[in-house]
């Protein structure tokens, strides 16, 4: 007589399930407080309720009141970072994964190991610099070191993507008499959109994040980005908790909503390059 196996696979399934829920609720849980907190802004920090018991929306007028120009100046900064980023990485990509060049391994390896340098130090460098070139307190100096973030992550990102792209559509441009120039912009840019998608937006955050230089290259209120104007908002003794936490959520929704625009070109960018 034929035996029956039972499985224990719809088990593992449920198991696994309720793990990443558990998981993905310890995540979100600081993302809830902090909206929690936000809601009740005359609450102190240790008296805030697991759950508000009305919409108080006083916080977030207060935190759009004061940071909200910190809020457009991060945007304006960050906007500008990842066009120099882009300017910069993504002809840098392409030379090295389509033209013979002596040392590209030893390049891209290099190109790796500056993103292992703390920032600290590259703030230090950038500061004496920048006083001799005029760029503190400015928004194109601000820009420009924040793109230093993200070019080593957009070039080795854009390369992996362009190596895997084939010679013979390269070749097919420059026969109906494209140029190198033509060849780059009408034909290997579009079809690196999703690598190009996908590091401008890490440029994004980059710089969208950044504290390190912003606190370093800025000695006046003329360029303050949305990170520095809660820092100094917060100050040393917090009393109003709730417009403190209205400004983080404001600030995080920019970010939230690229990454969820973006997450299907993210996923392609990133994978693009490992099948050729």
């Amino acid at each position: 007589m034929a035996t029956v196996t039972v499985t224990s696979k719809p088990k593992r399934r449920w198991g696994a399930t309720i793990t990443g829920l558990v998981i993905l609720c310890a995540m979100l849980f600081p993302l809830y407080w902090m909206v929690n907190t936000a809601l009740q802004p005359d609450s102190g920090l240790l008296e805030v309720s697991p759950v508000p018991g009305s919409l108080d929306l006083s916080g977030f007028t207060s935190a759009i009141t004061e940071q909200g120009g910190h809020l457009l100046t991060s945007l304006v900064v960050a906007l500008g970072a990842v066009a120099i980023c882009l300017a910069i990485a993504a002809p840098a990509a392409y030379g090295l994964a389509q033209f013979r060049l002596p040392g590209t391994k030893s390049i891209v390896f290099g190109t790796l190991i500056t993103q292992m340098v703390p920032g600290i130090v590259i703030a230090n460098a950038l500061y004496s610099a920048y006083v001799d070139l005029g760029l503190v307190n400015s928004y194109f100096g601000l820009m420009l070191a924040d793109a230093s973030l993200g070019i080593p992550f957009a070039i080795v990102l854009m390369r992996s993507f362009m190596v895997a792209i084939p010679k013979e559509v390269i070749e097919a441009a420059e026969v109906d008499g494209a140029g190198k120039l033509r060849t780059f912009l009408q034909v290997v840019l579009p079809m690196s959109r999703n690598s190009l998608i996908t590091a401008g937006l890490f440029a994004f955050l980059y710089a969208w994040s950044d504290f390190m230089f912003a606190l370093t290259l800025n000695t006046t209120d003329e360029v303050k980005p949305v990170t520095l104007g809660i820092y100094q908002y917060i100050g040393a003794h917090v009393g109003d908790w709730g417009s403190v936490m209205a400004a983080s959520v404001l600030s995080a929704i920019p970010a939230a909503v690229l990454l969820v625009l973006a997450q299907k070109y993210i996923a392609a960018g990133i994978t693009g390059g490992s099948v050729k």
